[in-house]
């Protein structure tokens, strides 16, 4: 009586361990912890369940992080930085090229400026030049002539030349230690165009403009 009694507590308990095992095989099947899907299918569809899987259990919760992204991610960042860096730096070599050539332009200006004021009197000095060896070549003749000759030519003259002769009759008279003629060319000219010039000369310093 008490065998019989002892072999139905063996077989219950055997029962429960079988029923314990299979349940939590069935609940690590669902969690996808190890795969029985084919043992417990027409258990789940009784009850309306679906079981776990890697795929789904991913999907819905990563366990770990995607470390390509991250990178990606960095790599990206980087990129824009050292874009704005070269933007940035491609702007300040623009700004300084843009003010080379302004400063080239001005000092392009002040050059030309420069030789057109060169040339200006150099062409000047040029004239001067001519016009002094005029004079002196005018007065190399006149002084050959006679004096009413000589004054016939200096009244075909304007006021200005004719003192500028006059003078430069002075100047190498003096260099020469002799008499100068423009005191009787003045005798000859007309007497109120002599005035003229003799007034001129007494009011306008020497020049040969």
């Amino acid at each position: 009586m008490a065998r019989s009694h002892g072999i139905g507590k063996s077989i219950v308990l055997l029962f429960l361990i079988i029923i314990m095992a299979l349940g939590g095989l069935m609940w690590f099947d669902y969690l996808g912890v190890v795969n029985a899907k084919k043992l417990f299918t027409p258990v789940y569809k009784i009850f309306g369940l679906a079981p776990q899987t890697s795929i789904t259990s991913t999907q819905t919760k990563p366990l770990v992080a995607d470390l390509d992204d991250d990178r990606l991610a960095k790599r990206l960042e980087a990129l824009d930085l050292r874009k704005e860096e070269l933007d940035k730096r491609e702007s300040d070599i623009s700004r300084a090229e843009d003010q080379n050539e302004a400063v080239a332009k001005e000092l392009e200006d002040r050059q030309k400026s420069q030789e057109e004021r060169e040339k200006t009197f150099n062409n000047e000095v040029k004239k001067y030049d001519d016009r002094k060896l005029n004079i002196e070549t005018s007065v190399t003749y006149l002084s050959s002539m006679p004096p009413k000759t000589a004054v016939a030519q200096l009244e075909k003259m304007d006021d200005q030349d004719v003192i500028d002769i006059l003078r430069k009759e002075d100047e190498v008279a003096a260099a020469a230690g002799s008499a100068s003629l423009s005191s009787v060319w003045l005798m000859n000219m007309d007497a109120a165009r002599a005035a003229e010039i003799q007034r001129k000369m007494a009011n306008k310093p020497e020049t040969l403009d």
